[in-house]
């Protein structure tokens, strides 16, 4: 006698084979039945033999399609209905879609067979795909994941795709993407008013280009790189200068694991994120220097080919190392759109190699590291999003809109928070343009209602992000304080909503609930309770506002005014410039000042105490050139950073720094010993605060905690302990994070209410 069963599967589900998976896999067991898209998910009807029902299931649950992500499995009994084969039925759509969008996944090893076999009616061909493999994010433009909703619909499938799409037993059955050189897009190469079409031609026309030191502009799939031969010193250095990118590392893309092995310490934990189906850009210790690629720092981001075009032009001869930047200029979005590319980048690319098939969406290279404390993800994009980071306990949709700096959005649907692209730093127009893009695009494409949006902004009066936010239609917006929402997204990825912890959210600039700049503070509480402040950083003086982020003396002046017996740094060793002097006078004069507690000022302070005097050319840049000059020193005794009375105390820090600067002490010793102290103040600070709050678990978020080398001091103090320690792996620890830190402590109603500030102060941060 026949059983039956339905089944309903969450997760990433769509568009990765999971319905001809379970056509095959149905068929094997002698099931009969039916599969489907929902809203949701993916919909299964069964019957047949038990052991028939009981083999299906087990190996739905332990053998899926290597691109799925399997987050639930329901599987309630039904009665049989006398079904006589199992078929693929029709996406269904009754209610609100739900349904987890896969991220763009790398060419599969059978595309790579066929692209590089001469005998294959795909050789050469830089679009091939099948079910395991190719774009999705960035060609969807709707749901369900149907080709009428991807930005293939203008590529109508000739006989022979149409065969291979229909063919339940074959790789390519409605594998959405699907073309061949007879019926899809193709590649071309604009060279002025020179046009080479034809793939196989443009490709290789490319890359005599490429080796004779030209800089290309190349459609990738989510936008332009720029790329050039890494081992040129003349191209890097004509990049350099033609995107006014002055020093802030270029990406690497290596022709193989083996290529990256040469250029980077490639160890088990950056193995598995460099061939991971996100080929993120990964950080890690630089074997060679390559003059220009990546000035001041120890650190290369190499990442590995991830669709044909690549692999296509390594295979024609293209230079084994190539930087592989966003297109753009310094600090503006990737571009993405074909005449947009062509108008933005015609004095930067020597040559444009462009291919036919739109982008839907701006979408970057992602960027991660194998941390101290697992891997980590410094920039969430291509490979990542849109997939859902955490479920939160939420039946309204909410949206969150982060920050400004590293901007990413959060959309929760029926609980599941779905985490956007890394979009940028709003203060650029084509950013925010994005921005506002994106946000339409998640919430038209999960078909939420405006009037039923509970939507979630920082608390910063001038943000851009705030101010959209209070332009939507949506009747309810709230606040949430920034470094609560970074403490918080390290429990919303861990689904921890109850657990009381000690919370360290150390940046450069966030809106404190009493209107002055935070950035080195201390909580205690969750999700569920909310978080009470309950220790910071020593306040300083901060001239100019933010201004100051850009100029590591002007920072320094706020904390230096407060240091007995301070040399005078204007002189050597320090050399300070004019603009020291100015910013003092402020300081002293308390003009255009703001009390801040920032972490991320402080380290500016120290790098400006050890030479770096210069105006920054990229945000972070002084904190991340006093870490690797500090790892170019062995440990060093720590400077003190005391912590008493719910307060971490700088001027012991900063004095000892100045005094060992000034009698000679070698520089990187200095920072060795900074970045030591900075350390062990952290570690008495949380140990007592640990114990106060009676909790065994510490949270550690925020931009600061980027810096590698103090987490690394900071894991050999604390394994000592019978503590633990969270930090970010899901979204990064910095601003891109900080949505759904909003997003999870908006699901329990832990809204912030902060100072109001004049209009004249809210201008000046």
């Amino acid at each position: 006698m026949a059983s039956a069963c339905s089944i309903k599967v969450r997760g990433v589900v769509q568009g990765v084979g999971f319905r001809p998976f379970v056509f095959r896999l149905a068929r094997a067991n002698t099931l009969a039945g039916w599969v489907l898209n929902g809203e949701q998910g993916v919909e299964i009807f069964l019957e047949g033999a038990d052991q028939g029902l009981k083999s299906f299931v087990h190996t739905l649950k332990n053998e899926p399609p290597p691109a799925a992500q399997i987050t639930d499995i329901e599987v309630h009994a039904s009665n049989p209905v006398g079904c006589n084969e199992f078929v693929i039925r029709e996406s269904q759509r009754n209610e609100r879609l739900s349904v987890r969008i896969s991220p763009d996944l790398p060419v599969c090893e059978d595309c790579l067979r066929e692209l590089l076999d001469p005998a294959d009616p795909r050789y050469f061909y830089p679009y091939v795909n099948c079910t395991n493999c190719g774009p999705r994010y960035t060609v969807i433009l709707g749901l369900p994941y149907d080709r009428a909703n991807t930005t293939m619909q203008p590529w109508p499938l000739d006989e022979y795709c149409a065969r291979e799409y229909d063919d339940p037993g074959n790789r390519r059955f409605h594998a959405q993407p699907v073309a061949c050189p007879q019926c899809g897009p193709e590649y071309y190469l604009q060279d002025g008013d020179k046009s080479v079409r034809g793939n196989e031609a443009s490709i290789r026309n490319a890359v005599e280009m490429l080796r004779a030191g030209k800089i290309l502009a190349i459609k990738g799939l989510g936008g332009y790189h720029l790329a050039c031969d890494a081992g040129n010193a003349d191209a890097v250095q004509a990049l350099r200068s033609r995107k006014y990118r002055k020093e802030k590392p270029f990406a690497l893309m290596a022709k193989n694991l083996d290529v990256a092995r040469g250029f980077i310490q490639v160890s088990a934990e950056a193995e598995a994120l460099l061939t991971s189906a996100a080929r993120p850009i990964v950080i890690a210790p630089a074997k060679i220097s390559l003059a220009g690629v990546a000035p001041d720092n120890r650190d290369l981001g190499v990442m590995l080919p991830y669709t044909p075009l690549h692999y296509l032009l390594f295979a024609a001869g293209a230079p084994e190392a190539l930087v592989m930047t966003s297109a753009n200029r310094s600090s503006e979005p990737i571009a993405f759109d074909d005449i947009e590319a062509l108008d933005r980048l015609s004095d930067i690319a020597d040559a444009f190699l462009i291919g036919e098939r739109p982008i839907a969406r701006r979408v970057d290279d992602s960027i991660a590291r194998a941390g101290v404390f697992g891997p980590a993800v410094l920039r969430r994009a291509r490979g990542y999003a849109p997939s859902a980071v955490a479920v939160l306990p939420s039946k309204e949709p909410i949206l969150a809109v982060g920050a400004d700096l590293k901007n990413t959005i959060t959309l929760v649907v029926d609980g599941q928070a779905f985490v956007s692209q890394h979009i940028g730093d709003l203060e650029h127009f084509q950013s925010l343009q994005s921005f506002q893009q994106t946000i339409e695009d998640l919430v038209s494409m999960y078909e939420v209602r405006w009037d039923e949006l509970l939507v979630v902004h920082d608390c910063h009066p001038q943000y851009a992000s705030v101010a959209h936010a209070a332009a939507l239609s949506s009747p309810e917006k709230r606040s949430i304080q920034h470094h609560r929402a970074h403490v918080a997204s390290v429990l919303a990825e861990r689904g921890e909503w109850k657990k009381r912890v000690v919370g360290v959210s150390f940046d450069g600039t966030g809106y404190g609930d009493d209107g002055t700049i935070w950035g080195g503070e201390f909580f205690a509480g969750s999700i569920c309770d909310g978080f009470e402040r309950v220790a910071h950083l020593r306040r300083a003086l901060l001239a100019g506002g933010d201004a100051a982020a850009h100029h590591p003396v002007q920072a320094a002046a706020g904390f230096l005014v407060q240091l007995d017996d301070l040399p005078d740094v204007t002189s050597a060793p320090f050399n300070f410039p004019e603009r020291y002097r100015h910013a003092m006078e402020l300081v002293c004069k308390g003009v255009r000042t703001f009390t801040t507690t920032s972490a991320g000022r402080l380290f500016d302070a120290a790098a400006a105490l050890l030479g770096f005097t210069r105006e920054t050319s990229f945000e972070g840049q002084a904190a991340m050139w006093l870490e690797q000059l500090a790892r170019s020193a062995p440990p060093m005794e720590p400077y003190p950073f005391p912590f008493a009375d719910g307060e971490l105390d700088f001027r012991p820090l900063l004095t000892n720094l100045a005094r060992d600067r000034f009698l000679g002490r070698d520089p990187s010793e200095c920072a060795r010993a900074f970045q030591r102290g900075i350390a062990h103040g952290l570690f008495g600070a949380v140990t007592a605060l640990c114990r106060a709050h009676m909790t065994d678990t510490i949270v550690l978020s925020g931009g600061v905690f980027q810096n590698e080398l103090l987490l690394e001091n900071l894991k050999s103090m604390l394994d000592t302990t019978p503590f633990q320690v969270w930090t970010n792996h899901a979204v990064p620890a910095n601003d891109g994070g900080i949505s759904l830190g909003q997003a999870a402590l908006a699901s329990f109603g832990q809204f912030d209410f902060v100072a109001s500030v004049t209009a004249k102060e809210a201008a000046s941060l």
